[in-house]
């Protein structure tokens, strides 16, 4: 058996040392900030060893980061993305600046809220986004409208609108207050805009939107803008990640929650 390395696409290797995400990668190399052996790379299409020198923005490649995930608090009006074009405030802007690279798991739209996974491995994301895992998302919903059995039916069964077939909602009523109710709807599939689009489909609209929980992970009493690491024991517990842990670094106590902080830039 050959000890030598086995070859990974460089993309994937700059993914698993917390860089950034597979297409960021690809963009980073397109736009000529990551040389291999002392050539700048214009291409993704090239695997790589630990055997090969690596370097990001003149900074050498280090190794291998342990899986981490955090949990945040997203507010309205932050977009889920490193970019935004139209200059609005991303979900980024008010990380605490000692947190490393991280990836959004699935996504919160602009007016949604609540809880938002965040991790440092391309790997554990995929994951945990894969509708084979079987993880509930589950949230708090506010509609316009009036709402009973009947009207809501439709999402329990499965619905179809506009072509897009959305599996059966788990949809409990919990309450009328005037001319909006309030839900709560768990998901297994998460597809874009899909409670708002399955809403408006029976005749309600969605005023208010959050994610209070992702699989096991809670969003519980985290305040809105804050940022909570979860701790490697429940990591490995619930997934089988993160082996080599941050507990030597932190400690073993709970992580505090962390008030994100507005960007200096």
């Amino acid at each position: 058996m050959s000890d030598d390395p086995k070859p990974e696409r460089i993309a994937k290797r700059l993914s698993r040392a917390g860089i950034a995400s597979r297409r960021d990668a690809e963009r980073m190399i397109a736009e000529g900030r990551v040389s291999l052996n002392g050539t700048v790379l214009d291409t993704p299409a090239v695997t790589v060893t630990a055997k090969d020198v690596i370097v990001v923005d003149g900074n050498p490649l280090g190794a291998d980061e342990p899986a981490r995930l955090w949990k945040y608090h997203k507010p309205r009006g932050e977009v889920t993305t490193a970019r935004d074009e139209k200059g609005r405030r991303t979900v980024f802007d008010g990380l605490p600046a000692d947190m490393p690279r991280v990836m959004p798991v699935g996504r919160l739209d602009l007016t949604s809220e609540g809880l938002l996974l965040l991790t440092n491995d391309g790997a554990l994301k995929r994951k945990l986004e894969l509708p084979s895992t079987g993880w509930s998302r589950r949230y708090r919903v506010r509609v316009h409208g009036r709402v009973s059995d009947a009207v809501l039916d439709p999402l329990v069964q499965g619905i179809e609108v506009d072509g897009v077939r959305y599996q059966p909602m788990q949809v409990q009523f919990d309450r009328q207050q005037g001319a909006n109710a309030w839900l709560t709807i768990g998901l297994r599939e998460g597809k874009n805009r899909e409670i708002r689009r399955a809403m408006e489909a029976i005749g309600l609209v969605v005023n208010r939107l959050i994610r209070v929980s992702y699989g096991p992970f809670q969003l519980g009493q985290l305040d809105e803008g804050a940022v909570e690491e979860i701790r490697a024991k429940v990591l490995r517990d619930q997934l089988g990640q993160g082996g080599k842990t941050d507990e030597a670094k932190t400690g073993t106590a709970k992580p505090k929650a962390r008030r994100a902080r507005k960007p200096t830039r």
